[in-house]
């Protein structure tokens, strides 16, 4: 079975509760981190491992928004909350590791709390920086690798039993994958004992 099968199929499984665990974990650790992605959006915009569409309503409602989901479960979800919204969204199959839209289509790319999750993020992010156009932003939010040893720790303990069952990762740090593919980190934050890291970068022209 391939990373990408094995994904979809515990996102299948999970995708009726993910909306609960997730109201959880935002109210307790994202403060206003989608609001922070999503309103610097603009022009043709690309979701990648859109879910449930939790990020939809954040969104600015001239936007062009395009996503891309993995789980057939869970884009099910975000077409339900597109008819709700009222919004018109192009939501699409697909899978990060190889984004299916030629090189330069969007004006943004959005990416929120999923590398974490994706098998292969380094992969993920080139391939998101390869349908950014020049001078497009790329918008990123996810949990990363702690600031303390403590913290890390912690995290070294959880991901014995989150990356075999679930493929989630809580060590990762996507800004280095960013840096490496030469944007230009225009806006950073970092909280919550620097487990939780949002970014903004711009792709050179």
């Amino acid at each position: 079975m391939s990373t990408d099968e094995g994904q979809r199929r515990y996102w299948d499984r999970h995708a009726s509760s993910y909306d609960r665990q997730m109201s959880f974990v935002e109210r307790r650790f994202l403060r206003d981190t989608r609001e922070w992605i999503c309103r610097q959006a603009s022009g043709d915009t690309l979701e990648v491992a859109i879910g449930t569409g939790r990020n939809l309503q954040y969104y600015p409602p001239e936007l062009r928004l395009t996503g891309v989901e993995l789980s057939p479960a869970m884009l099910e979800i975000a077409r339900l909350r597109t008819t709700d919204l009222g919004r018109d969204v192009d939501l699409r199959l697909g899978t990060a590791h190889d984004l299916d839209f030629p090189d330069r289509s969007f004006d943004t790319v959005v990416c929120t709390l999923s590398l974490c999750a994706i098998p292969d993020d380094r992969r993920a992010v080139a391939e998101m920086v390869r349908v950014l156009r020049p001078g497009g932003l790329l918008l990123l939010a996810d949990h990363v690798v702690g600031a303390t040893w403590t913290v890390r720790a912690l995290q070294g303990l959880v991901e014995l039993v989150s990356v075999p069952t679930a493929g989630e990762h809580f060590r990762r740090r996507p800004v280095r994958h960013v840096q490496d593919a030469g944007l230009e980190i225009e806006r950073r934050d970092r909280f919550a004992r620097g487990v939780i890291e949002r970014l903004a970068a711009r792709k050179p022209t």
